[in-house]
């Protein structure tokens, strides 16, 4: 696996200052006040985030050829998807914490900001060791093979953050209250400051990205190892995560198979891994097999959902709104 970078002082200057800026926009133009985001906008900013990664793919194949383009694509692909199972736990755990749609932009925001900052640490760590210490990389496969096995074997247990123990672990360091303050993370009561259950919400964000970051990082570690292919994949997929969020949020439960395909997927990156000084797998060839996996695990699972929508029959049509009633205001 490569030990030099495509990415210059000046490429990486510039990636950085995009990322600030985009974020700058988001943040203190686009959603400066509070505001639940509904499908549409979710929609249009996913578009948006994923064409501009595709735009940067294309860059790379202009100025450094196929075979980094190739492997920054797989990187991509691989982080998107798997960052579709962070949905899942996210949905829960906003569910749990009874946090608004109101506000959930406003953790998500904050939660993916620290996680470029610990992502980018825990990139060049493990860049750094691997190039240190080669034999590292079977360590890296086999953990993704066991991750990958463990994630179908438990595929349809649920999860209640909730009651977790890092929840509990976190409530016992940070004083909190159990009452939301509006958008605010610190209260002060009794001439103390507490945290509200949205900065308990943004802890478990946090803390579950980090537990996600340990299985993901390793399998871009499969497709490269130069650190600037690594960092540029998962940072593009982590600025589309929070539009993913709301656009996925309300159908995860018709994505019954992927983590079907997400552990098929970690097998194989993780058995690439293992093998890489007896068997060469080609760039594209790993990109054809990850998305056909992903897609197959998709298409899968839609068709499942349309089965049972089916076999449920059509849905009885709405009563009529009264006079009364259809002066009410909407709960939404």
């Amino acid at each position: 696996m490569e030990t030099q970078s495509v990415g210059s002082p000046a490429l990486w200057a510039g990636f950085i200052v995009f990322v600030l800026v985009m974020l700058a926009l988001d943040l203190g133009v686009f959603h400066r006040k509070d505001h639940a985001v509904k499908f549409k906008e979710a929609l249009g900013w996913s578009g948006v985030w994923i064409s501009l990664a595709l735009v940067f793919n294309l860059g790379i194949w202009w100025k450094f050829g196929a075979t980094p383009a190739v492997k920054f694509l797989t990187g991509y692909l691989i982080e998107k998807s798997l960052s579709i199972d962070n949905i899942f736990v996210f949905v829960v755990i906003f569910s749990a914490m009874k946090i608004p749609q109101l506000y959930q932009h406003r953790v998500l925001f904050w939660g993916i900001l620290s996680a470029l900052v610990l992502r980018a640490g825990m990139i060049f760590a493990g860049v750094a060791m691997i190039n240190r210490f080669h034999w590292l990389i079977y360590v890296f496969g086999a953990f993704l093979i066991i991750t990958g096995v463990r994630l179908f074997m438990h595929r349809n247990e649920e999860e209640n953050p909730g009651e977790s123990r890092m929840l509990v672990w976190a409530r016992k360091l940070i004083p909190s209250t159990d009452q939301l303050h509006g958008p605010h993370f610190f209260t002060r009561d009794t001439g103390r400051w507490l945290a509200t259950p949205l900065f308990m919400t943004l802890v478990l964000v946090e803390l579950t990205d980090v537990l996600f970051a340990l299985d993901s990082i390793p399998a871009i570690f499969a497709v490269t190892t130069d650190p600037f292919l690594v960092f540029t994949s998962n940072i593009f997929a982590i600025l589309g995560l929070r539009s993913l969020f709301f656009v996925l949020a309300g159908a995860v439960e018709k994505f019954s198979y992927l983590k079907v395909g997400l552990s098929a997927v970690l097998v194989f990156v993780g058995a690439k891994m293992t093998l890489v000084d007896v068997v060469h797998v080609p760039p594209a060839v790993s990109l054809g097999v990850i998305a056909l996996l992903l897609g197959a695990s998709i298409v899968a699972s839609l068709r499942k959902a349309r089965a049972l929508e089916q076999s449920a029959g059509p849905k009885p049509p709405a009563a009529p709104l009264n006079s009364e009633t259809s002066r009410q205001p909407s709960r939404s």
